[in-house]
């Protein structure tokens, strides 16, 4: 009876312990997880200890050990350790032979076709460039503004801090960054999680408008709680199977509502290798209300389903693997990679993460580009050689050596059919002094200015300084119509008015910096007006008034 209870005791210890394992470190019991065959493994190791010690202490007598110390224990292993070591052996090697099939060295062409890549033409995808859908911040200079934002919200920020997910999303066909607040520490999570998080950080990407968005109830579910409502351990209680993306996204819908977006990993080639992602768990950030997705069926509002740096891996399987695992390694012949940083646009409604396309021979040069959506992995490959982009920030930091200002990686885009890099200018606060564009395919041709408007305009100068009309009689367009309304507005420090007219869905943009614009003071609603324009996207820049 005796032993009966003692083999009950351990066995409850041992399970104790296993669900302590699990709870904190939470391995998917799955078995395409290595953290499950860890699992798997530390236990049996554990197993072995204890039934080692609990032989040791019934074949030595007690009063032997005292007398004669633990180095005269007689110890030998019987069949069930025997079982026990073989066991594990055999996992192990399991796990080993696992991953050397599911690796690029076996799979290179499996890998290589994981990302469909369609090479596009850069002038019919990138549309003229729109200032509303530029994002002229970095999510460093991001962070220092929602830093500051919190330091003036007095009434928070004893309590509370900002968190650094800043995930750039399109919210309301605006590019923003949002993150929630969190817990300052321990004590202060114990004073205000019954609550929750009372609001999180949401920042204007193009206007550098920063809010503090107050929830009319708080976020109960986040990275900084504790115990069942800590968002990793709330969804791995309701989906023990899958395997989450090591990255979850914060994200918010088109009501404000704060969710939180968990990809699930798909390991397409054996146990371990290809991984992509197959589902999508979205998480109501305030209820923990959870939904589970097919990756087809993802909500068209969730931006962020793809990490960067995934995409990123991906296209660099595709670029490298074209012929075989050898010729990357040794050959490299026609061995394409992404280039060392990426930044993201806006396109479609989706964001897209962009990146230039370079041999991996190292050398200062581009072949193209591509553009990779982050909810569909749609990838677009766009043949333009030119500079690289540290080439670029380099050029652009040439220009303000004086000051020591910074560039931050740049965007592409498309300025009178020209691809431009274009990037910020930051001192060593981090803020944002000047904005900087370099011309692809020419990195010399460099334009500075203290505006994004101060600097396209001397772009597109020193386009036709050097040949490149970008504004000719055949690209400007022209209509007339009665104002159905006119609105002033303010854009860093210049007026504009936005005309809208009757029986035209297009918005005209009018910028009172330009003298020959000035005139349209003079217009009210009902007059009938003609503007010449430039089609643009979004807007259209008006050029002329009759």
């Amino acid at each position: 009876m005796k032993k009966g209870i003692r083999n009950l005791l351990i066995a409850v210890v041992l399970l104790f312990a296993a669900g302590i394992y699990y709870y904190f470190y939470l391995p998917a019991l799955n078995i395409h997880s290595a953290g499950c065959w860890f699992f798997v493994m530390s236990f049996i190791v554990v197993v072995m200890v204890f039934y080692g010690i609990r032989k040791i202490v019934k074949e030595n007598d007690s009063t032997i050990f005292k007398k004669n110390g633990i180095e005269n224990l007689e110890f030998k292993f019987d069949k069930v350790l025997k079982g026990l070591g073989i066991l594990f052996v055999v996992v192990l090697a399991a796990f080993l032979i696992g991953k050397l099939l599911s690796s690029p060295i076996i799979n290179a062409k499996k890998y290589q076709q994981l990302l469909t890549v369609e090479e596009r033409e850069f002038t019919e995808d990138i549309q003229e460039v729109d200032y509303t859908t530029i994002p002229s911040l970095d999510k460093d200079s991001a962070t220092l503004l929602g830093d500051r934002k919190m330091g003036s919200m007095v009434d928070m920020v004893s309590q509370f801090e900002v968190a650094d997910d800043y995930t750039q999303i399109n919210y309301n066909g605006r590019p923003v960054r949002v993150t929630p607040l969190r817990y300052a520490n321990e004590i202060k999570w114990l004073t205000n999680q019954s609550e929750g998080i009372p609001a999180y950080i949401m920042i204007d990407m193009t206007t550098q408008d920063t809010e503090c968005v107050k929830l009319e109830e708080g976020i109960r579910y986040s990275k900084s709680e504790y115990f069942n409502r800590n968002i990793y351990r709330h969804i791995r209680f309701h989906y023990p199977t899958y395997i989450f993306a090591e990255q979850i996204f914060f994200e918010i819908d088109e009501e404000g509502t704060p969710y939180w977006v968990c990809p699930v990993k798909k390991f397409n080639i054996g146990l371990f290798g290809g991984q992509t992602i197959g589902r999508v768990v979205l998480c109501n950030a305030i209820t923990g209300e959870c939904t589970d997705y097919d990756i087809e069926e993802v909500p068209e509002w969730i931006d962020k389903v793809y990490s960067a740096e995934l995409l990123m891996e991906l296209y660099d399987y595709s670029g490298t693997l074209k012929h075989g695992y050898l010729n990357s390694v040794l050959g490299q012949k026609d061995c394409l990679q992404s280039t060392n940083g990426y930044n993201y646009i806006a396109l479609d409604d989706d964001v897209w993460v962009y990146t230039g396309v370079t041999s991996v021979s190292g050398d200062q040069s581009n072949v193209g580009f591509v553009l990779m959506n982050q909810r569909t992995m749609e990838t677009r490959y766009y043949k333009i050689e030119g500079a690289i982009e540290d080439s670029a920030m380099s050029s652009a930091e040439g220009q303000v050596q004086n000051l020591g200002y910074q560039a931050t990686f740049p965007l592409l885009i498309n300025i009178a059919g020209e691809p431009t890099y274009f990037m910020a200018l930051k001192d060593d606060a981090g803020l944002v002094k000047k904005y900087a564009m370099v011309n692809v395919q020419k990195y010399q041709w460099v334009a500075i200015g203290d505006t994004i408007r101060d600097c396209e305009k001397n772009y597109k100068e020193l386009l036709n300084t050097n040949g490149i009309v970008s504004e000719t009689a055949d690209s400007m367009l022209s209509i007339s119509g009665k104002i159905q309304s006119i609105s002033p507005i303010v854009l860093e420090g210049t007026t504009h008015y936005y005309i809208c007219l009757e029986n035209s869905e297009d918005i005209f943009d009018i910028d009172m910096s330009e003298e020959a614009l000035i005139g349209i003071v003079k217009y009210n609603v009902g007059d009938m007006i003609k503007l010449t324009y430039i089609e643009g996207y979004g807007l259209n820049a008006v050029r002329g008034i009759e």
